[in-house]
């Protein structure tokens, strides 16, 4: 059992990268499928589906490269985990590779991206950070 199912689910996608791998399954859960839709609108995955199943079921992420094979997603960092959680305000939010990058964020309007964040002027825990 996993105590940190947000930790398994960066690290299968960050795996999969790695390896060359065309899809990942990740274990079902809300945090999980939210961050997925993030990284398929920020353009970092395919895209992604969820399959129901007994006892739980399973996200298919369906990763992205380049033209030439080259990796989309170079690095996925957690940044919050559950001894140390990290929450920012707005002005707060950091700037991964001024811009070329996105941070992740748990806030109350849901999971947003950090360019969202600034629109909606809102704060939150940062979740992890992709470039």
């Amino acid at each position: 059992m996993w105590s940190d199912t947000i930790a398994d689910a960066l690290t299968r996608i960050r795996n999969g990268v790695r390896n060359g791998s065309k899809e990942v399954k990740l274990r079902q859960s809300k945090t999980a499928a939210n961050i997925c839709k993030v990284l398929k609108d920020e353009g970092y995955i395919k895209g992604f589906d969820v399959v129901e199943g007994k006892p739980q079921g399973v996200i298919r992420v369906e990763l992205k490269y380049g033209p030439k094979g080259e990796k989309v997603i170079t690095d996925l960092t957690r940044q919050s985990r559950s001894g140390r959680r990290l929450y920012v305000s707005v002005d707060k939010l950091p700037r991964v590779r001024n811009g070329m990058g996105i941070s992740i964020v748990s806030t109350n309007r849901g999971v947003l991206s950090d360019r969202q964040c600034r629109e909606q002027k809102v704060g939150g825990e940062l979740m992890c950070t992709v470039y």
